[in-house]
């Protein structure tokens, strides 16, 4: 591993940490073009790196009270058996088109995080951060959401959390906090099952899954302690504008 892949392993898990999702934009492209991974390889090695990433960054979250373990067992119960399914569809199609099907959904996703919120009172001279409405989300209507994250993750080799945050505030009400705390936990068990469903049918290097991880998990440490000195409304919107941009970079590089 070059120090420019190196350096890319630090950076997706700083963005894993400040967002509990986005890892996978950084890790996927870097292992193909960086670390010149044929791109079923370079797949299935992200959602090993995000696995162990993640699952570092759980811990951390854990500690500081942010993780809802009840919507982490509903949630990954079926976003776990949609992410071995994806695989098997993965496994079957172009990278172009897995990247373009990853792309799409970002915007979707960035355009729900980019509605204006509900103004919220003031006290004083400081403004008081929203609290999440309370929401009543159909059962049937979160299962079916966390099937297709699964799927899509599995289909695109990341760890779902990119479409998860949102889904959990828009859906179960948490806190944007929360909703990133809570989302990695879901992604720890996306990604591990998703690398399981390629392991044994694309070649892994598996001391490179290694390696990145460790760079990784130095970076996630790091953007843990830096997203609890950001607002909800400054995170919700930095989430949103990332995923444009990366959205437009995919797409850029693979359809022009």
């Amino acid at each position: 591993m070059n120090v420019v892949s190196g350096i890319a392993g630090l950076v997706m898990g700083l963005v894993l940490g400040i967002f509990g999702s986005g890892g996978s934009i950084i890790t996927t492209p870097a292992l193909i073009y960086l670390a010149h991974l044929p791109p079923k390889s370079a797949i299935a090695t992200s959602l090993g790196v995000i696995a162990i990433t993640a699952a570092v960054a759980t811990f951390q979250q854990w500690r500081r009270q942010n993780v809802d373990f009840k919507i982490t067992a509903i949630f990954s119960l079926f976003s776990v058996s949609g992410a071995y399914l994806g695989t098997r569809l993965g496994v079957g199609l172009t990278v172009v088109t897995q990247l373009v099907i990853f792309a799409c959904a970002m915007y979707a996703a960035a355009f729900k995080m980019l509605r204006p919120a509900p103004i919220h009172r003031s006290v004083g001279a400081a403004a008081v951060e929203p609290t999440p409405a309370a929401v009543s989300p159909s059962l049937i209507r979160v299962c079916l959401i966390a099937v297709a994250v699964g799927v899509l993750a599995g289909l695109v080799g990341v760890g779902g959390g990119f479409l998860i945050v949102p889904s959990l505030v828009l859906l179960c009400g948490l806190s944007i906090r929360q909703a990133i705390g809570t989302s990695v936990a879901i992604v720890t068990l996306n990604s591990t099952s998703g690398f399981l469903g390629y392991a044994g049918h694309v070649p892994i290097d598996y001391p490179l899954v290694g390696a990145f991880a460790l760079l990784a998990i130095g970076g996630s440490v790091v953007g843990t302690r830096l997203a609890h000195r950001l607002s909800a409304e400054h995170l919700k919107r930095i989430f949103g504008v990332f995923l444009v941009l990366a959205a437009s970079a995919i797409l850029f590089k693979n359809l022009l």
